[in-house]
């Protein structure tokens, strides 16, 4: 443990994900003292890779943006990471049928999932989004751009479902400003399956920060932040205080809300009342072969549903072995059916990959998974309205993770959020010195 962090000027990073990560790095290399509590006994949180049967699983299927804050901030840090772009073709799935990905020209004439008008429609609806004002849409919902913009019902569903890929979200409530400019992000520099999965930018984050001297403490849970009208310390389950002069919690709004000694000095309880978390059930297989082999990708129209072989791009396995990734955008604000849901996913791979069953080595479901934790809805001011990274009420008190700060989302918004906490830390204890 770390009880001899004496020095009131240590920063305290609560949480081992790569919000957490990126913040302890962020923060050690300015030369502060900085200890990060990680309560599990690894860090990388929902970041981590599971290994069975030598198949490298993400929990669920993790995308990195090209042109995203995190690969940025990544950069900026030196932590590496190798992968490959997967390729924008595929089908989609509409009412049990499989249908050419209207990708581009080619895809668009020759598919049949709808007709002439639509087809014509959705080329310049496509040639036309990236030119679009994404900021001016932060008070639009999604289902309202939907109506508004598209007049053929099966463009408008197309559109749905690339807006459910490009945010992990299904509802009709998201900000059109996020929905669109993920989509814009998408289009312009794509994503990237990574070698080795998520794992390697946990290990390089790890790596990144004790290198700048950060404190990384595993299986230590910080159970309350002491603070009056500032922070002063941190209290860990062992019952030991670790004077500090900041804090960065990390986390669910839950989890930053229940941190504070005194919750009433902060608007943290409003803002976790607030969030509404974004989920997925998501099938894992890990198969011998590709009983379809050029099938690597699906999309659903009528059903909120993904499927993508991301080790067709990604090594993601030692041998020849191939990690294909079924996920169902769960309705926000709805419990899933995990029977159901998994039964479901299975008949998506019967469309895209049949045989599959034959084939299969080792597989995993998670019924209900947390893509993020706080939906960005037009109602709640889009990107703009979501909270911090600085707590008002306690100075020195900052939170980072995919629901705070206004860029981007998932792990953009992540990375983002904890590089902002970890600037103000510094900054706001320069001025303070002045």
């Amino acid at each position: 443990m770390a009880q001899d962090a004496k020095s009131t000027g240590t920063v305290v990073v609560v949480g081992g994900g790569l919000a957490g990560l990126v913040a302890a790095t962020s923060v050690a290399r300015t030369g502060r003292s900085t200890v990060l509590f990680e309560k599990a006994r690894e860090p990388g949180g929902r970041a981590r890779t599971q290994i069975e049967a030598g198949f490298r699983w993400n929990l669920g299927p993790h995308a990195l943006y090209a042109g995203g804050a995190a690969a940025r901030v990544f950069r900026d840090l030196k932590v590496s990471f190798v992968g490959a772009k997967p390729p924008a073709n595929g089908f989609v799935i509409d009412r049990g049928t499989k249908h050419t990905l209207p990708a581009g020209l080619v895809s668009l004439l020759s598919t049949r999932y709808f007709g002439l008008g639509a087809k014509l429609e959705t080329a310049k609806l496509l040639s036309g989004l990236p030119r679009v004002d994404a900021g001016a849409l932060a008070r639009v919902s999604v289902g309202e751009w939907l109506r508004r913009e598209i007049a053929h019902d099966d463009v408008r569903r197309l559109v749905a479902a690339l807006f459910r890929l490009s945010t992990y979200a299904n509802s009709s409530e998201q900000s059109a400003e996020a929905a669109v400019g993920s989509f814009q992000s998408a289009l312009a520099r794509g994503v990237f399956y990574l070698d080795g999965g998520w794992q390697t930018l946990v290990d390089g984050l790890r790596t990144a920060a004790v290198e700048a001297g950060a404190r990384i403490e595993t299986g230590a849970r910080v159970t309350a932040v002491l603070h009056d009208e500032r922070v002063r310390a941190v209290r860990l389950a062992d019952g030991s205080e670790i004077p500090c002069e900041a804090v960065i919690v990390t986390g669910s709004p839950g989890d930053a809300a229940a941190l504070p000694e005194r919750a009433d000095m902060t608007p943290l309880t409003t803002w976790a009342a607030a969030a509404r978390p974004v989920r997925a059930a998501c099938l894992d297989v890990g198969l011998s072969r590709l009983p379809v082999a050029a099938a690597n990708f699906a999309l659903g129209i009528d059903e909120p549903i993904y499927a993508s072989v991301h080790s067709a791009v990604a090594k993601l396995h030692d041998g020849a072995g191939l990690v294909v990734h079924v996920a169902k955008y769960l309705p926000v604000g709805e419990d899933g059916d995990p029977r159901a849901d998994e039964r479901q996913l299975e008949g998506v791979l019967d469309v895209l990959q049949p045989g599959w069953r034959d084939v299969v080595v080792a597989r995993r479901f998670l019924p209900d998974l947390t893509v993020s934790h706080a939906l960005v809805t037009a109602s709640g001011g889009s990107l703009a309205g979501r909270p911090g990274p600085a707590v008002p009420g306690v100075r020195g008190l900052y939170v980072a993770g995919d629901w705070v700060g206004c860029e981007g989302l998932l792990a953009d918004a992540s990375v983002a959020s904890a590089a902002e906490a970890s600037r103000l830390v510094v900054t706001q204890a320069v001025a303070a010195a002045a």
